[in-house]
This record gives structure tokens, C-alpha cells and sequence, in this order.
């Protein structure tokens, strides 16, 4: 059979767990860590599992006192998610008591369910406000109001969602390259879907998941869509420092016989919840944290958390707001605690007290981010992201690939995500029956990774990839010849987009298109390879996009690229029009001003592709 995936587990990830704690909640009326069995049906839908009504009465006649905790409802989430067909699993419920959810736009995936919360709308409210605060382009519009839709109408004109790419993730975007409103601020209709849509492809490009957004969304303030897009910014932002290179006392968290290359593959959530345990433990706190929604409501471990980090320098910090008994005034007490040291941000007292996993998530982030507070680990090879491995890991997690890969290395070792990818690039392609699912038992599971690996070695082979010398153990092993296969991904996808009368492009029609275009339109440039020198300084990228679009191009801001920091601004001018027209591209600065002949392929053939379009209409 093929089509679509079965659910992905992999025993259960700790960015699923944080995700059905989520789901859980919402049926945890009290806040009590428990739900009743009568909810238990509707709880398993919330997380993507359907079970019909007679198997979930017998599961609950297990329960004798009417309650489940959260520790058996994973149980119990686990063992009908392995013995499930995807027949069987519907996507979340569309309805949950504490978040109104509303259905997408016309662009949405079935399998993606947004929420609007006020919560979080005005924890990024409070965010947006304090990071950039002093950024002169946005004066006139910060700081933002907390009340009404007056952060869905700052985001319209796209100016402010750019500005916030930009703070998750340096240079993403050319600033030059925005509309920017007039003086009376006003911004024609067709600008502002320019902007998005450069905001759009940015966001793409550091790895987030937009295939069910559009400009018009953004534009007209569609709330539980730029939230979840605003989300999607902000978490990798706050994420992007937790890393070796960044801190390498991390290595601290690892336990006896724990590798590095396994803290690499861990999400930011488990890496979070290690480093909370540890610092408390060198206060000698004996809570041990495990997620941040129940394990954090009663405020204990962020009291003693920031006992814990709180610099010598600042304070004093103690735990005199665990005197009182009332949650909520403990939490208000602790987050003052949080305000003196300057890490009060996204939480306010009852999304403590009512165990918020997202806004929980980005306070401990941001805390760690502030505040590491970790011992020197001493020498040791820090193992780091090259360019290549993080671009095809943005590519990767764009396409919303299950599960979502951190670290390319380990996290395809099982063969899944890069079955699923297959799936992605080309639907239909995959047999789902000859896929070996999670839970892997520790008898011979290995073996069912292996064949995966093997499977989607076959599944390349299909898509007539050159693949000698790689085999399914290599990507088992975790070996760098793992790239081959996804770059051949990648250019596949990227090419496919050019099928004309059932064949994918060739390189030299690629060439030979974008110099009859540059020739046509009047231009100088011209390209003999991918390998021209002459891309160096982007010439031929941003005659091409004026080629495309007429006078799209403001040359005043191209440079004569005389040295390496103008031939960079050249390329960030560059990639920042080619995705402001449509076009998706995933090459770095870098990767044209050192003239990486795979990366550049994908920009002249995403910008034919635009081309295509554009004549066709």
C-alpha cells in the first residue's frame, strides 16, 4: 500500500511528549495531573490516535478510582500507537476547553491544527516588544498594545514578521529590501503581499513549516495562524544557542556512557529539562523535572532555579515565595525574583500556575540563553552543524518531516525520516508496508532500523540517484556519506518543480534558459557553469530577478563587490529578492560568494521556476 505515513513514534520523542502533555492538559480540568476516564477517548483523538469506544472502556476498567495520570496516559498512548494502522489515527480533534482551535485557510494541511490563545498572543506581545525595542525602522509601531487585534495589525504589512526572522536568525533577510510604509504609513495592498511573501519564504529557510500559510493570511490578521507562525520564529530563536559551540558545558548533562553525538540528537526540550535538573541539583533541590507543564505549576523548581543561576553579582534571590500557599501569588512572587535579574519574559503567574507548555518552554529558554550557568567542561572536540548539514536540515524540517530531524546523523539512523521525506518529495512513492515502525524492541530492532535504511536506499535507486558506495548501513552507521542521498533529495525536489512534458530538467537547460532571459531583458552577465567565477559577486542572480520582474532591482544597493563584505551584502541582496518574487531558496550568502555549484544550482533553477510561472500567466 502506499500514500500517506503512519504515525512516526519514536518511543515517543521528548518534543511529542511536551506536545501530548499539551493535549493532556486541556483535559485536566483541575490541574490535578490526572483526567477522567470518561475523557480518555477524546484525549488519545487529541493526540492523533483513534480507538473506538469499546477498546477505550476496557483500557479504563483498569483504573478503578475513574482518573488516569498523565505517566499511564502515555502508556497508553504508546501501545495504541504501535498496534494502530494509519487507517486508524484521524488527525487532532478541532476542539479543545482551554484553546479555541479554528480551522485553517484554504492553503491548510489536513494534518496541521492551529490554536489561538490569548496567553501566548500576549506573551509575544511582551516579546516583540523587548527585542526589538530599539530597532529605529519600528518606532512609530512599538511598543505594541496587548489589547484587541493590535499585534495582528503591526504584523500586516510584513515589516515586523521580517524584523522578527531576522532577531531569530542574523541576516536572513536584507532589510533594504522591504517596503517600508510612507510617511503617513500607509503601504499599498501589493507591497505588503511582497513583503509576506519574502517573510514567508525566509521562514522556510531557517526551517520552519508553512505549507499551510499564505501572504493573504498574514496580511489580513488571520490569528491562530500568525501566532503559530509567530511561534515557530520565536522557538527557533531561543533554541538556536542551545548548542556545544555556543556552551560547551553542556557536555556536563550527559550522563557515564552518553556520547556526544546523542546530546546532538536530543530536542531542545530534553536538553532544557536536563539543565533545570542539574542546576538544581547543585543546590541540592531534590525535584526532578521531566516536562514543563504539570512538573512546574507549583512554582518549587523555578523558585529554586533561580536560586541557582541568579549571578553573584545580582540579587539576592531566595525561595521566600514558596512560603505561601496560594499558586498564583507564589508565581507572581517568583517571577519578581525573575524581573531582577532581568529574565522575566513570555509567562505571567497563572501560565504557571496552569502549566503552559509553550510559554513554560520559551521562560526556561530564555533563562538559559541569560543565565547558563554551567561549569567549564573542560577540553574537548566540539562537534559542530557545517553549513551544508544545517541547510539540509531546514530543508528537511520545512517539508515537515516526521519525526523533526535536529541532528542529521542520529536522528535518520532509523531510516524514518528520510522514508517520509521520500514521501514528501514525490507522493505515493513509498510502500508503507515494507516500513519497520517504533516502539523498536532491543531484540533485533536494530535489524528493523537497518532494513529502513536499506528500504530508502531502494527508494533512491528508484528515483535513478547516484547512490555507489552508499549503502543502507552507512546511513545506520551514521556516516557522512548520508548527504549524498539527501542532497540527490533535495536536488530532485528543487528540479522537479521544472517537469516539462514529464522530464525534470537538465543543468545545461537550467544555463542555457537563464541565459536566453539575462540576453533578452538586455543584460551583460551570463553564466557558463554553476561554477562561474563571475556568481561570485551575484551579478548574474540579481540580473536574472530583473530580468524576471523589470525594474525589480534597485542597483544603487548593489555594491562593485571589491572585497568579500561587499560581494556578501551582493548575495544577502541577492537571496533576499530572488524569495521577496516567490522564489523558495535555501542557499546561504556563503554558498554564492564561495560559488558552491550544488547550492547555486538550486537558485537558478527555484528562480526558473518563478520564471515559468510569471510567462504563464
Amino acid at each position: 500500500m502506499s500514500g500517506s505515513p503512519p504515525p512516526l513514534m519514536r518511543d515517543i520523542s521528548n518534543m511529542s511528549l511536551a506536545e501530548f502533555q499539551e493535549a493532556f492538559d486541556e483535559f485536566d480540568v483541575k490541574g490535578e495531573g490526572r483526567i477522567s476516564v470518561s475523557s480518555l477517548g477524546d484525549a488519545l483523538a487529541a493526540c492523533g490516535a483513534r480507538v473506538p469506544g469499546f477498546k477505550v472502556r476496557d483500557i479504563c476498567e483498569s483504573y478503578k478510582d475513574g482518573f488516569i495520570s498523565f505517566d499511564d496516559f502515555i502508556k497508553v498512548l504508546s501501545q495504541v500507537k504501535a498496534k494502530t494502522t494509519f487507517k486508524d489515527n484521524i488527525k487532532p480533534i478541532e476542539a479543545r476547553k482551554k484553546v479555541n482551535i479554528t480551522g485553517g485557510s484554504a492553503k491548510s494541511s489536513d494534518w496541521v491544527t492551529h490554536s489561538y490563545a490569548e496567553d501566548e498572543k500576549l506573551a509575544f506581545v511582551d516579546w516583540i516588544n523587548f527585542r526589538l525595542n530599539k530597532d529605529k525602522g519600528l518606532a512609530k509601531r512599538l511598543p505594541i498594545s496587548e489589547e484587541g487585534d493590535h499585534l495582528f495589525e503591526a504584523l500586516k504589512d510584513g515589516v515586523l514578521m521580517n524584523k522578527l526572522v531576522n532577531d531569530s536568525v542574523t541576516d536572513t533577510v536584507d532589510e533594504r529590501a522591504l517596503n517600508m510604509p510612507d510617511a503617513n504609513g500607509k503601504l499599498s495592498i501589493f507591497k505588503m503581499r511582497e513583503n509576506q511573501t519574502l517573510a514567508l519564504n525566509s521562514c522556510v529557510a531557517i526551517g520552519c513549516n508553512v505549507v499551510n500559510i499564505g501572504a493573504e493570511d498574514l496580511i489580513n490578521g488571520t490569528r491562530h495562524l500568525c501566532l503559530g507562525l509567530l511561534w515557530q520564529i520565536i522557538r527557533i530563536g531561543l533554541m538556536a544557542k542551545i548548542t556545544l559551540k555556543d556552551c560547551p558545558g553542556l557536555r556536563a548533562l550527559l550522563d557515564e556512557f552518553e556520547s556526544l553525538e546523542q546530546l546532538l540528537a536530543m530536542s531542545p526540550e530534553e536538553i532544557l529539562c536536563r539543565w533545570v535538573n542539574y542546576q538544581l541539583n547543585k543546590i541540592g533541590c531534590k525535584r526532578v523535572v521531566k516536562n514543563f507543564t504539570s512538573d512546574i505549576k507549583d512554582s518549587e523548581v523555578y523558585a529554586n532555579l533561580l536560586v541557582a543561576v541568579c549571578p553573584a553579582d545580582q540579587g539576592p534571590i531566595g525561595l521566600e515565595p514558596l512560603n505561601h500557599q496560594d499558586l498564583t501569588q507564589r508565581a507572581e512572587l517568583v517571577l519578581q525574583n525573575a524581573d531582577v535579574i532581568g529574565v522575566r519574559s513570555f509567562v505571567r503567574a497563572k501560565d504557571i500556575v496552569s502549566g503552559n507548555q509553550k510559554l513554560n518552554l520559551a521562560f526556561v529558554a530564555n533563562l538559559f540563553n541569560t543565565y547558563p550557568a554551567m561549569d567549564d567542561a573542560g577540553d574537548f572536540e566540539i562537534i559542530e552543524e557545517t553549513r551544508e548539514e544545517k541547510t539540509f536540515r531546514n530543508w528537511m524540517n520545512s517539508l515537515g518531516t516526521t519525526p523533526r530531524v535536529k541532528y542529521i546523523y542520529e536522528d535518520l539512523k532509523d531510516g524514518l525520516a528520510l522514508i517520509h521525506l521520500f514521501d514528501k518529495i514525490e507522493n505515493g512513492s513509498v510502500n508503507w508496508k515494507k516500513v519497520n515502525t517504533p516502539p523498536f524492541k532491543a531484540l533485533g530492532g536494530s535489524m528493523k532500523k537497518l532494513e529502513n535504511c536499506n528500504f530508502a536506499i531502494e527508494l533512491g535507486q528508484q528515483f535513478n540517484f547516484v547512490l555507489v558506495g552508499v549503502g543502507g548501513k552507512d546511513i545506520h552507521d551514521g556516516s557522512k556519506l548520508t548527504l549524498a542521498l539527501i542532497w540527490q533529495m533535495m536536488r530532485h525536489y528543487t528540479l522537479k518543480m521544472l517537469t516539462h512534458d514529464g522530464k525534470i530538467m537538465k543543468d545545461n537547460e537550467i544555463i542555457k534558459w537563464c541565459n536566453e532571459k539575462l540576453q533578452a531583458a538586455g543584460k551583460s552577465s551570463s553564466l557558463s557553469s554553476f561554477k562561474d567565477s563571475s556568481i561570485a559577486n551575484s551579478t548574474p542572480i540579481i540580473d536574472l530577478i530583473d530580468a524576471i520582474q523589470p525594474g525589480y532591482i534597485n542597483y544603487e544597493l548593489v555594491t562593485k563587490a571589491s572585497n568579500d563584505e561587499e560581494k556578501f551584502l551582493n548575495a544577502r541582496y541577492a537571496i533576499t529578492m530572488a524569495r521577496k518574487i516567490g522564489a523558495r531558496i535555501f542557499a546561504l550568502p556563503e554558498d554564492i560568494t564561495e560559488v558552491n555549484a550544488k547550492m547555486v544550482m538550486t537558485v537558478f533553477a527555484c528562480l526558473m521556476s518563478v520564471g515559468f510561472m510569471r510567462d504563464q500567466k
